[in-house]
């Protein structure tokens, strides 16, 4: 069957997606896209890209719900980025996030390593991330093996919101002055502690101070 005939517009848009993919290796993102057209919203991004679905020049990335691949004639989809560069992870149609990361955390003994402002930025849908806001929303890496049990792995991607934490949330939290990622225990009429998965390592009592500084909603982890 013939795909459908592009407008100009489009197939400058077309051009473009299969460009960056050949210079660069990942899609651009939804920003990128913006910011070469020089629209004044994501809108009109997004109307370019549901009419080349909808002509069939993308198509969706199979067991997503919104996150779409450039597909060619006679050829198979090209791939989208690997999981581990943040930009090139394929964009989503709607409620698109972009979160900074913060550098890393230590997922073992708590450090004083300090945050040196934003390092990369992710691009993620909300439904994936697990928010349902754009405020308060950030990423730090994971450094170390206290939360194995748990799921999470040196190296990983831990997204985060700015929350009140409750019993058993894992969060991101500065103890005595020093930062690490843990599970937060607060029994009733106990001071809170921190947890740690991993029997190797122990649980962690503030001397002084304890400072949720966020609560973890899901993880991006590279398949490399």
């Amino acid at each position: 069957m013939s795909m459908k005939k592009l407008t100009s517009r489009q197939q400058l848009f077309l051009d473009f997606l299969a460009k960056h993919y050949a210079n660069h290796g990942y899609w651009p993102s939804i920003r990128d896209i913006q910011d070469h057209f020089q629209l004044k919203s994501t809108n009109g991004v997004l109307g370019h890209l549901r009419a080349l679905e909808r002509k069939k020049y993308i198509s969706r990335v199979p067991g997503t719900a919104r996150a779409y691949h450039l597909t060619k004639p006679g050829s198979a989809p090209v791939k989208s980025a690997p999981i581990h560069e943040p930009a090139s992870i394929p964009f989503a149609m709607e409620n698109m996030l972009e979160i900074p990361i913060y550098g890393s955390i230590a997922a073992g003994y708590p450090d004083g390593v300090e945050s040196s402002g934003v390092v990369a930025k992710l691009q993620i849908d909300a439904e994936t991330a697990r928010v349902r806001r754009k405020d308060g929303i950030f990423a730090l890496r994971v450094r170390g093996e206290s939360m194995v049990n748990a799921g999470i792995f040196d190296g990983d991607t831990v997204i985060l919101e700015q929350a009140q934490p409750r019993d058993g949330d894992i969060v991101a939290a500065l103890i005595d002055g020093q930062t690490t990622l843990k599970r937060y225990i607060q029994k009733r009429n106990q001071t809170p502690f921190l947890k740690a998965e991993n029997p190797s390592f122990p649980n962690i009592y503030p001397i002084t101070e304890l400072i949720i500084q966020g609560v973890a909603r899901s993880i991006v982890r590279s398949l490399a």
